[in-house]
């Protein structure tokens, strides 16, 4: 969530900002209600004050006269007008409060500025990518090779947009998660945390996912009056573990002795996937139920920019290691997601479809989320209370990185060369997958 107060200072200047990334903020009813706010909160204080000498003035009466009806009726009609203020002011900074939940954040000053992915920079490219003297296979048609999908049982159990994963390749998935588990927490120092998938809305909100992304989410509903009324939850499955992990700072203050914070989960993720039909839907792309493993780092302001270049070479830092060639993208202002300020993509070569698709996401929020869910840091020089700055990234997304493993170390006998770094202990020694 934006500073209501900073943008009040200079509106044009978040209106140009946020006309980059193809937002309108409509200056003129923000004014409008922060006019009203303003004049209810003097009208509002100076009849809390009234309020305070009329009794005062009561009590001092009291002491002299017996009759003072009159002063108490006085009292009880103040008091019902202070109160009836008070809601009109609460009802007034509640409906600024929605309007600047779905206001998103400013793009950092270096983002290059575009309408969509064509304005994206490269930043690099890394790894060689294979030659191959066979007619090579996409990631599905291996899978199915070596009978390690099952769609039509997932088509049965679930609907479309999940998959089925049996045998070597469900091994492999597996032994991806780990792996990418132990690099975070043992080479790049995060702790581990174990989240549930079901959280409140408040969550949600808290780390940018609701109000905008209401109709992308899985909310849950339970069953009144004997099963006959539907009764929408305050419950979500969650879409990242990102929400969860942000949400452990929650409402704290935090000394900054013990920054920085870094966590990382590996979790099932859920995600409804409504404006994305017939896009990339194929295989392990684009799933309603996949596991990816994230990284967040808590910050103080200044460490910001810096943090993000660690927390998105702690990400290559598993590619690099499975021997993946891949390109880092920053992305540009029209592309950027609802709560980043700035954000690299990395996106992992997949040759059978002659193409790059995004693994992993890796995003500098600043104070969009601390803000939403209170969290401070107490600085210990001069002993105030700011907001912290929160990061976050994919380390990996598990499924698309099997994806391009099955693509990129194919062999011409159909078997699949299993990289190094995954075949002790995680695939106990085994070289291949046969």
């Amino acid at each position: 969530m934006l500073n209501f107060n900073e943008i009040k200072k200079n509106y044009s200047f978040y209106q140009d900002q946020l006309k980059k990334r193809n937002y309108i903020l409509n200056i003129d009813k923000f004014k409008k209600l922060e006019k009203k706010r303003k004049k209810l909160q003097i009208n509002s204080e100076n009849k809390i004050s009234e309020h305070k000498r009329l009794s005062k003035h009561l009590i001092y009466r009291q002491k002299i006269y017996y009759n003072c009806d009159d002063f108490k009726d006085k009292l009880i009609n103040s008091r019902i007008y202070v109160n009836f203020l008070k809601k009109k002011l609460e009802k007034i900074k509640n409906k600024i409060y929605k309007m600047l939940l779905v206001v998103p954040n400013v793009p950092y000053y270096n983002v290059p500025i575009g309408t969509n992915e064509k304005h994206n920079k490269v930043i690099y490219y890394w790894g060689k990518k294979n030659k191959y003297n066979f007619s090579i296979m996409d990631h599905i048609e291996i899978g199915n090779k070596l009978q390690g999908f099952d769609w039509k049982a997932s088509s049965i159990i679930s609907g479309s947009g999940y998959v089925i994963m049996k045998g070597l390749i469900a091994r492999l998935h597996r032994a991806l998660g780990q792996f990418m588990l132990d690099v975070q927490t043992k080479i790049n120092g995060y702790e581990e945390v174990y989240v549930p998938t079901v959280v409140r809305d408040t969550c949600m909100i808290g780390s940018g996912q609701l109000p905008k992304f209401k109709t992308d989410l899985f909310h849950t509903y339970t069953m009144h009056n004997n099963n006959k009324k539907k009764k929408y939850s305050n419950l979500f499955l969650i879409p990242t573990s990102e929400v969860p992990l942000v949400n452990l700072i929650n409402d704290t203050i935090i000394s900054s002795k013990k920054l920085p914070l870094k966590f990382t989960a590996l979790s099932s993720c859920f995600r409804a996937e409504t404006n994305t039909y017939g896009k990339n839907v194929k295989g392990l792309i684009r799933n309603r139920q996949f596991d990816k493993v994230e990284i967040i780092q808590v910050v103080r302001p200044e460490e910001s920019e810096c943090t993000l270049e660690k927390l998105t070479q702690h990400a290559e830092k598993i590619l690099k290691l499975l021997q993946l060639p891949y390109r880092k993208i920053l992305l540009c202002t029209g592309e950027l997601g609802f709560s980043s300020q700035k954000t690299y993509d990395l996106e992992v070569w997949l040759p059978a479809q002659n193409l790059y698709r995004e693994v992993s996401s890796c995003s500098m929020v600043g104070d969009f989320q601390s803000r939403r869910i209170n969290a401070r840091y107490k600085d210990n020089d001069n002993k105030k209370n700011f907001f912290l700055h929160t990061l976050n990234g994919s380390g990996l997304a598990v499924g698309r990185t099997l994806a391009a493993i099955l693509e990129n170390f194919q062999c011409s006998d159909g078997n699949i060369a299993i990289p190094e770094v995954l075949q002790y202990p995680y695939m106990n020694g085994m070289k291949f997958l046969v």
